[in-house]
């Protein structure tokens, strides 16, 4: 007798996985949106705040400064999900998945950072502060950290993705990947001479919605391949 033939096995379904991954490229893609939106409605309501002469960071002082602490921690924590969707969906080996999802990881780990140690009152916020500098305290210098973590690791993050791009052929997201960081730093140096805040606001607004928007890219990747 002739052997009975024994039916394939059934593909496993990857739907679970593709659930999970799609809500944390969600989260990264609503996390810089929901950092800057934050931001800028505290900065219209807070008394006594001058987004020109206070850095976002100072939004976390204060009666209400908590807004802003829960904005830095919870932030921080979609962007280091949103790691874990990044690594789901990028290529084994390339770069991308490696060196960029490292560094968008240090990004995440920065905002946090930056919860956890808040920057010390200083130009009169909030309300009572004498004007001037503030004596930096031991919280005030691990804060100051942070923003230079956020900026450097994002925008080598930047840099890893576009040359990723330019050998996928993808003209319009390399230019994208390499304008953002340049872009970034162009408005955070303009913000010293000019002494204003609300420019280095807006340079730190340029890359932090690359990020959100690179998770927004590969979600709608994912969902036409669904």
């Amino acid at each position: 007798m002739r052997p009975t033939p024994t039916a394939a096995p059934r593909p496993r379904t990857a739907q679970g996985p593709t659930r999970s991954t799609r809500a944390l490229l969600l989260g990264g893609a609503a996390a810089g949106p929901l950092f800057v939106l934050t931001i800028l409605g505290q900065a219209l309501g807070r008394d006594g705040y001058d987004a020109a002469r206070h850095p976002l960071s100072m939004l976390a002082l204060g009666p209400h400064g908590w807004i802003q602490t829960v904005n830095f921690l919870l932030a921080g924590a979609l962007v280091l999900a949103s790691v874990i969707g990044l690594r789901h969906v990028l290529d084994p080996g390339s770069p991308g998945r490696t060196w960029g999802t490292a560094l968008i990881a240090l990004y995440g780990t920065s905002l946090i950072w930056a919860g956890v140690f808040p920057t010390d009152p200083a130009e009169g916020f909030p309300s009572g502060t004498p004007a001037g500098p503030a004596e930096p305290s031991w919280h005030g210098m691990l804060h100051n950290l942070a923003p230079v973590g956020m900026s450097l690791a994002l925008s080598a993050a930047c840099l890893v993705f576009a040359r990723r791009f330019a050998r996928q052929g993808d003209t319009g997201w390399m230019i994208y990947s390499t304008a953002a960081p340049v872009a970034s730093f162009a408005l955070s140096f303009a913000a010293v001479p000019a002494g204003d805040f609300r420019l280095m606001l807006a340079g730190g607004a340029v890359i932090w919605t690359w990020a959100a928007a690179l998770c927004l890219r590969l979600l709608i990747r994912q969902a036409r391949r669904a």
